[in-house]
């Protein structure tokens, strides 16, 4: 939550998350869209309110909460130990944050997350039987700016390039790295740089597009970013920026169910284990949809069975 934007959102309808995602798991999409907004009316009572109830986007639904303010507020009664490395007798929980930083090293790829992420409730979760989603080779990114460009964790919201639609993508030799139009989240094409070489490609767009707005920015204003964290920005007839497919989150992950409990490879419980955020996979399996608003959901699916 504190490296987002803060927004947490679902799609408009079940039909609309199918459509965005058709290789994700039914039971859980319709699980978001049924139980997201009750869940939001909690979050605002038990913690802190939102700064905005639009998402800015008229395809999805959700609220926007300052990151340091609602994770301040989450995060005040839990207790940090050691890493978990064994299963107690009691019910557990797992929620380690996927396995980004693991994928994000093996692919050579910038990691946009928690560098914690390695994947350890994955882990757990398969030494007591657990199964795995689909999805496992996919995850969200976004466009950020190549090298020689540097970006710490203050810079993975402002420094993102999604201007992607507006732009012709190009390796290094000039040929097309995407055919068609990018989703409207532009995942798809992330997926694409991500398999060229070294993760990268050129966004190459006209002057006129400079004024394009994605939300509150303009596309002027994500390349001004880009040269001030050192990116390669070229100015000529067209301008050409270099990007380079970052990770955020996994989409893959353990299978569970509606109650959040880990499934084995027959479909069944693993008695005491459950799992909550990006550790649940296979919900937005070849789309995007907000890591949030399943970490959220299934973390209440969690405590109720639990509790």
């Amino acid at each position: 939550m504190l490296l987002s934007s803060g927004v947490i959102w679902r799609h408009r309808s079940f039909e609309a998350f199918r459509e965005d995602c058709p290789g994700g798991d039914p039971v859980l999409q319709r699980l978001i869209v049924e139980r997201l907004d009750d869940a939001l009316d909690w979050l605002e009572r038990t913690a802190v309110p939102t700064t905005q109830r639009e998402t800015g986007n008229p395809r999805t639904i959700g609220r926007r909460f300052d990151p340091r303010q609602l994770t301040d507020a989450l995060a005040k009664d839990l207790s940090l130990s050691r890493p978990l490395t064994e299963l107690p007798d009691e019910p557990v929980v797992l929620a380690t944050g996927g396995f980004a930083a693991r994928m994000a090293r093996e692919r050579g790829l910038p990691l946009r997350a928690a560098p914690w992420s390695e994947g350890d409730g994955l882990r757990i979760g398969q030494q007591r039987g657990a199964a795995l989603t689909s999805g496992m080779d996919e995850f969200y990114g976004r466009a950020m700016p190549a090298p020689p460009a540097r970006f710490s964790e203050q810079d993975f919201v402002r420094a993102a390039q999604l201007y992607g639609r507006f732009a012709a993508v190009e390796d290094d030799a000039g040929e097309p790295v995407f055919q068609g139009t990018p989703s409207w989240s532009e995942n798809d094409l992330v997926q694409a740089i991500a398999k060229q070489p070294g993760g990268t490609a050129w966004y190459s767009l006209d002057h006129a597009a400079l004024s394009q707005r994605v939300r509150e920015r303009t596309v002027r204003e994500m390349i001004e970013v880009a040269k001030e964290l050192g990116g390669d920005v070229r100015h000529g007839a067209r301008i050409r920026v270099k990007v380079v497919a970052a990770v955020t989150h996994t989409l893959g992950g353990l299978r569970v169910d509606a109650q959040a409990r880990v499934l084995d490879e027959a479909a069944e419980p693993i008695d005491g284990l459950f799992a909550a955020g990006v550790d649940a996979g296979g919900i937005a399996t070849g789309g995007y949809a907000s890591g949030l608003a399943a970490a959220l959901v299934l973390g209440l699916a969690a405590a109720e069975s639990v509790g």
